[in-house]
């Protein structure tokens, strides 16, 4: 009885077929429209806008903050991929570079007929590190300035080989040879060296007008034969402080291109027939100018980078009549670093024994007059003994990194291409 009724009255309440499937539509039609108004993605102006007044309360559609973090980490990446871009192209061109260098520090020793057949068979790719290579600029006429640097600044014998192996210095005296190859004058060296093993040979002829093709050499040699962060060449008649020099080096351990020395600018000599006479002195502009600023020759000392560069380029290099003015005009044009340190150019007693004794010991001493010690074989024990520095000094000295004040009378020009 229950379940009859209920049939009748639902009967009762069918809607006809036809009326069904229109209010369906119409409901279909209906959702389609108002979902379309309530789910419109407002414009990035409007965001902006509406952000900016609001404050701490951003209403920002999801789906737009992840367009605008796209947008700006697309931006983001296409700064790092142009710095990826510059890293890359910075190590391709040292890479180069070091490449370039060890193809002419190759070709430099086996070419060279002088150097030992020992060296020629070292491998570059392993060689130790050194702090420094201090080359001696010496002739065939110097034996005694020889023997007196050897009797006092200079270590000898099983001290020269500990000076390398523990303090990362190598002291060489630095000659070619003679217009008459394998001839006396060759030989007197030969017997020399045999005795005291402290030559550095070079593939060059001697004569005072072939310095700056000289030095050129030394430093190309040098480089191929020692890696050292610092090159030096020094004269014969100088008097040097090895341990204030490394500390003083030690000073410019970190910078990639630095020259160091006593920095100059003296007049391009145009008469003939005078000391350091200038032959391309027209070069400088009117007669009576001024060299360009560079290290006086007695001392100075370059990093690594500029002696691989001496290396690279020798072929091309001009050479002028003075060796101090070729050196620094190689540098002319690159970002390398002068420092004009005074220390590197003391006089003679009493000038250096009284910077030694205010604590200010020098890295070398000599006389200007004379480019050099005067008399320097009968003085040079002289200075040594009263400009020198304690004779522990030298191994117990710490080469790292320091910093001195400008009240030590040293001034950095930054030389920038």
């Amino acid at each position: 009885m229950y379940v009859k009724n209920r049939g009748e009255y639902a009967s009762k309440h069918v809607l006809p077929k036809k009326l069904a499937i229109l209010l369906c539509f119409a409901s279909f039609f209906a959702g389609m429209f108002f979902t379309n108004r309530m789910w419109m993605v407002p414009d990035a102006k409007s965001i902006v806008k509406k952000t900016s007044r609001t404050g701490d309360e951003q209403h920002v559609d999801c789906d737009m903050k992840i367009v605008l973090k796209n947008e700006d980490n697309s931006s983001r990446g296409i700064s790092g991929s142009q710095h990826s871009i510059e890293t890359v192209d910075k190590a391709i061109s040292d890479l180069e570079i070091k490449l370039m260098a060890a193809r002419a520090e190759r070709e430099t020793v086996m070419k060279d007929t002088i150097i030992s057949e020992d060296l020629k068979n070292v491998e570059l790719t392993s060689r130790r590190k050194y702090l420094m290579v201090i080359g001696i600029n010496t002739a065939f006429s110097s034996r005694k300035r020889r023997d007196s640097v050897r009797a006092t600044w200079m270590p000898q014998g099983e001290k020269l080989k500990q000076l390398e192996e523990e303090r990362g210095i190598i002291i060489r005296f630095v000659i070619g040879h003679s217009s008459t190859s394998g001839g006396i004058l060759d030989k007197a060296i030969e017997a020399e060296e045999s005795m005291h093993g402290d030559f550095l040979r070079l593939q060059h002829v001697e004569g005072y007008l072939e310095l700056s093709a000289k030095t050129k050499t030394y430093f190309a040699t040098a480089v191929s034969l020692w890696d050292a962060e610092f090159y030096v060449k020094v004269d014969d008649d100088v008097h040097v402080n090895l341990a204030t020099l490394g500390m003083t080096l030690a000073e410019h351990r970190k910078k990639p291109r630095v020259y160091i020395g006593c920095m100059k600018s003296g007049p391009g000599l145009a008469r003939k027939g005078v000391k350091y006479h200038e032959p391309e002195y027209w070069k400088f502009g009117e007669v009576g100018n001024k060299y360009f600023r560079h290290a006086t020759g007695q001392l100075y000392a370059i990093s690594k980078d500029l002696a691989t560069y001496i290396l690279i380029n020798q072929d091309v290099l001009h050479k002028y009549a003075n060796e101090d003015v070729s050196l620094g005009s190689w540098f002319i044009g690159l970002d390398v670093e002068h420092v004009d340190d005074r220390r590197l150019c003391c006089g003679t007693p009493p000038d250096c024994e009284w910077k030694a004794q205010a604590g200010n010991i020098c890295v070398a001493s000599f006389d200007w007059k004379c480019s050099g010690i005067c008399r320097s074989v009968e003085r040079i024990m002289e200075v040594h003994e009263r400009c020198g520095e304690d004779k522990n000094a030298l191994w117990t000295a710490n080469f790292v990194q320091t910093t001195r004040s400008s009240s030590s009378g040293k001034i950095h020009m930054r030389v920038q291409a």
